[in-house]
C-alpha cells in the first residue's frame, strides 16, 4: 500500500521578520493546501529549510504540522542527515509525533559508498516502524544512489517502500522500474518530469509547484490516473515557464518569494540562503500572472 498518489507538496516553513518560526501562518497555509487537493504533505524537507532549523524546531515543525494536518492527509517527515544516529533520532521522534511516514535523503557531505548507503538507510528504517521513502538528490548532496541500491532495500528491509527521485534522468528511472518489477513507489523529484514520471509507473509527485499551485499539480496527476493522458500533458507542459521560474535560483528563495509574491507573508529565508535577485522575482511575477495565480 502506498504512502499516497497523487501531489505531495514540499511545503515550506514560514518565519516571522525576526527568523523565528510563524507558526500561525503554517497552519494557514496547511488549510490552503488541504482546500486545493493536495494528497499530502512533506515537512521538513529541502524545500522546508530543515538544513537551518535546530533539532528543537525540526521537530516542533514536525508537531505542529501533525496537530493542523488532523489525519485529513498523510503527512510525511524529513528526517535525514549525514549522521546515521541523527537521522535515527530525528525519525523515531518523527514517529512519536504521529506522521504517517518519513522522506529520508541520502548523506550529504560524507559521499557514502552503496554500501554505506544500504546500511545507513537499513539502521534508519530498523529504528522505526513507519514506512519510510529514499530521498535520491544528488545535485544537492554530493552522493548518488543506484537504482540497484534502491531496489534492494525496497526488497530487504520492509518497511522503506519507495523513492523520492529528483535525479532529473528519466532513462535511469526507467531502469528503476525495470529492475523494481512493482517493489518501488517512484515519486518525481522533479516538477518538469511530473507525467513521463508517472508514464513509467510512478506513484505521483513531491512537489515545490504545489506550494503555489496546489489544485493544479494534484489535477495533472488526476488526469493522468483518470486515463486523461492528453489533458495531463497539456497541464504539465503548461506548468514548464512556472516551474522554470520556481528553480531559477536555488529552492527555497523563489517559491518563498512567490509566496510573498502572492501576498502569504510568509517572511524570510534563514541565511545562508538570501533573497530573490530582482531580474529573477521581475521573471517570476510575469509567468505567475501568465499562469494565473497572481
Amino acid at each position: 500500500m502506498s504512502l499516497f498518489t497523487g501531489a505531495g507538496v514540499a511545503i515550506i516553513t514560514p518565519m516571522h521578520e525576526d527568523g523565528s518560526v510563524n507558526y500561525e501562518k503554517f497552519a494557514e497555509i496547511i488549510e490552503d493546501q488541504i482546500n486545493g487537493g493536495i494528497d499530502s504533505i512533506i515537512v521538513c524537507g529541502t524545500t522546508g529549510e530543515a538544513a537551518t532549523l535546530s533539532h528543537e524546531e525540526h521537530l516542533s515543525v514536525i508537531e505542529a504540522c501533525v496537530k493542523y494536518v488532523n489525519h485529513r492527509v498523510p503527512v510525511i517527515a524529513g528526517t535525514g542527515s549525514n549522521c546515521t544516529e541523527t537521522a535515527i533520532y530525528l525519525s523515531t521522534e518523527a514517529e512519536k509525533l504521529g506522521v504517517d511516514g518519513l522522506l529520508v535523503v541520502t548523506p550529504y557531505y560524507n559521499k557514502a559508498t552503496q554500501k554505506g548507503l544500504y546500511e545507513h538507510f537499513k539502521m534508519i528504517a530498523d529504528s522505526v516502524k513507519i514506512p519510510m521513502i529514499l530521498y535520491n538528490i544528488p545535485g544537492r548532496t554530493g552522493c548518488t544512489m543506484t537504482s540497484a541500491t534502491v531496489v534492494k532495500l525496497c526488497k530487504e528491509v520492509e518497511n522503506i517502500v519507495g523513492v523520492k527521485d529528483a535525479t532529473g534522468n528519466m532513462s535511469e528511472i526507467a531502469n528503476l522500474m525495470s529492475l523494481a518489477d512493482g517493489c518501488v513507489d517512484v515519486y518525481s523529484g522533479e516538477d518538469a518530469l511530473i507525467v513521463p514520471t508517472l508514464s513509467l509507473g510512478g506513484k505521483g509527485v513531491i512537489s515545490v509547484l504545489a506550494i503555489v499551485a496546489p489544485k493544479e499539480t494534484h489535477n495533472i496527476c488526476q488526469l493522468y490516473f483518470d486515463g486523461n493522458v492528453a489533458e495531463a500533458t497539456k497541464e504539465q507542459i503548461r506548468a514548464i515557464p512556472l516551474v522554470n521560474a520556481l528553480f531559477s535560483e536555488v529552492n527555497p528563495i523563489p517559491v518563498k518569494k512567490a509566496m510573498n509574491l502572492m501576498g502569504k507573508e510568509v517572511g524570510p529565508l534563514r541565511r545562508p540562503l538570501t533573497e530573490m535577485e530582482p531580474e529573477h522575482a521581475e521573471v517570476l511575477a510575469k509567468v505567475m500572472k501568465e499562469y494565473g495565480i497572481l
